[in-house]
């Protein structure tokens, strides 16, 4: 299975995306290509499956979700590059673990190309830049196929970070590719990041058979 499909969702609501990732997990067959969604929500609060109640602190007039993925409460929004691999794992050969990794290392090779020195660490899945949060990662594996995925920080209101506990951790600060210098268009960093991404998923190959696709069925408005 040579073929990946990269879809360009745009600016979307959180909810429909997370139910559209669940329909295509689920009726996913063996000979179904992975794919690759990329896009950024409209504010909202997302509380993973392992969230404690006190990590939501003042949620105010911002949505909260209570989701299916691993991990505590983070806040996604405008300026925010969302990944969402959807892969058949054991079809690619890939763990769990070579997943998250993945991600993390295709962001830490990104802020590389703008002269950002970033690490994951073994702690606390996500990447950093001198101990501040650039991008957290979330995954959800159901018939042996991931959803969900990482959120990159490129150019997003944090104010709203300070309303929760980041990931369960008190006092966690957060940046952004804007901040530290770098590109601040989510379609110039999403087509940077792609590369990287496919090498560490080893895919790569992939990169001459791409179907670049755009919003799938089941999120389409009724004409």
């Amino acid at each position: 299975m040579n073929q990946i499909v990269i879809r360009e969702l745009g600016l979307q609501e959180y909810e429909p995306v997370w139910r559209a990732m669940q329909e295509f997990t689920n009726t996913r067959t063996a000979a179904t290509p992975d794919e690759i969604w990329f896009t950024e929500h409209e504010s909202v609060f997302t509380l993973g499956i392992n969230t404690a109640p006190e990590h939501l602190l003042a949620p105010g007039d911002i949505p909260v979700i209570q989701i299916d993925r691993g991990g505590q409460v983070t806040y996604h929004g405008p300026g925010q590059l969302m990944i969402y691999p959807l892969i058949d794992l054991r079809r690619a050969g890939l763990g769990v673990r070579d997943l998250v990794t993945s991600l993390e290392q295709c962001v830490v090779d990104l802020a590389a190309e703008f002269g950002i020195a970033a690490a994951s660490r073994c702690d606390a899945p996500g990447v950093y830049v001198d101990g501040v949060k650039l991008a957290s990662v979330g995954l959800r594996i159901r018939r042996g196929s991931s959803f969900h995925g990482m959120a990159l920080n490129v150019d997003v209101d944090l104010e709203p970070f300070s309303r929760i506990n980041p990931c369960g951790f008190q006092d966690l600060e957060l940046t952004d590719l804007a901040r530290l210098g770098a590109d601040r268009d989510l379609g110039v960093v999403r087509d940077r990041l792609l590369p990287h991404l496919l090498r560490h998923l080893r895919m790569d190959h992939a990169l001459s058979s791409i179907n670049l696709s755009g919003v799938p069925t089941s999120l389409q408005s009724p004409a």
